[in-house]
């Protein structure tokens, strides 16, 4: 028997169809309100949670795993694989843009090619990691 996490990890995909983030810190808010509202993304945005908000990038990286959720966030750090493996993930898209605007446009476009692809699993990003950035 593992934890309340593992056992219910496995019926998720069940739950929601809708993609499941874990967005970070480095997140503008109106880009939460964009995935939840126009991309009908399932977020967990960490600065709506107390305990969350000042919790290390490890932990973040650990939590979104547990909680079968790709995280997303700004924070470059998250490319290194010594310190970020991205076997021990549930999936890492660092996004780049100079401004809110193009970056409402990336995630836009993640939606479109990730996550609402034909047969795009719950995870499609399980264990892996992307720079999405513009150009790509």
């Amino acid at each position: 028997m593992g934890t309340l996490s593992s056992e219910l990890r496995p019926l998720i995909p069940d739950l929601a169809r809708e993609p499941r983030i874990y967005a970070d810190a480095n997140i503008p808010s109106g880009i939460v309100t964009f995935m939840r509202a126009t991309l009908r993304w399932d977020v967990l945005f960490v600065l709506e949670h107390e305990d969350l908000r000042r919790a290390r990038d490890t932990e973040h990286y650990r939590l979104a795993r547990q909680l079968g959720r790709t995280l997303v966030t700004q924070d470059r750090d998250y490319i290194d694989d010594r310190m970020f493996p991205p076997e021990h993930s549930a999936g890492v898209i660092v996004f780049s843009a100079p401004d809110e605007i193009r970056l409402r446009q990336l995630f836009a476009d993640a939606d479109q090619k990730l996550f609402r692809a034909d047969a795009a699993p719950p995870l499609p990003l399980e264990g892996r990691k992307l720079h999405w950035q513009l150009g790509d």
